[in-house]
């Protein structure tokens, strides 16, 4: 493979990575401002196949592919609230809606993201009795 992320050359990997050398960079409306992003990488993963980003304070975040498409998270009263990750729906000022994951800890800086963003919380799905909550109102 010859990438420094795989140290074993000999590594079988049906998944594809391509590293964006430098990073496609592109910048990103933030409340009455900008931010440029970077794009780093591509990786294509085939069925069954899964990839798992980490943060400095060592949470863990998988994505998994499937035949049928992907599970974009795990599992939001599992996985994620063992590794410290709130999981939120919320809503944009043009209301597009996202589902995002907020660190144990940053909740005030992701007040203030929404804020500036004039974006709001529709829901945290972060346990098991906010999830049957939403279950039940949903029918």
């Amino acid at each position: 493979m010859g990438h420094a992320g795989f140290p074993d050359p000999g590594l079988e990997l049906d998944m594809k990575f391509t590293l964006k050398d430098p990073p496609r960079v592109f910048e990103v409306k933030y409340g009455d401002g900008t931010i440029q992003m970077k794009d780093c990488a591509q990786i294509q993963l085939e069925p069954d196949e899964q990839i798992t980003f980490v943060t400095e304070s060592g949470g863990e975040y998988d994505v998994n592919r499937k035949s049928w498409g992907f599970y974009a998270t795990p599992s939001l009263n599992g996985r994620l609230e063992h590794f410290g990750l709130r999981p939120v729906l919320l809503k944009n000022r043009i209301n597009r809606y996202f589902l995002v994951l907020v660190e144990k800890g940053k909740e005030p800086d992701f007040e203030r993201y929404l804020d500036v963003e004039g974006s709001k919380v529709v829901c945290w799905m972060d346990t098991t009795v906010r999830l049957a909550e939403l279950e039940e109102k949903l029918g």
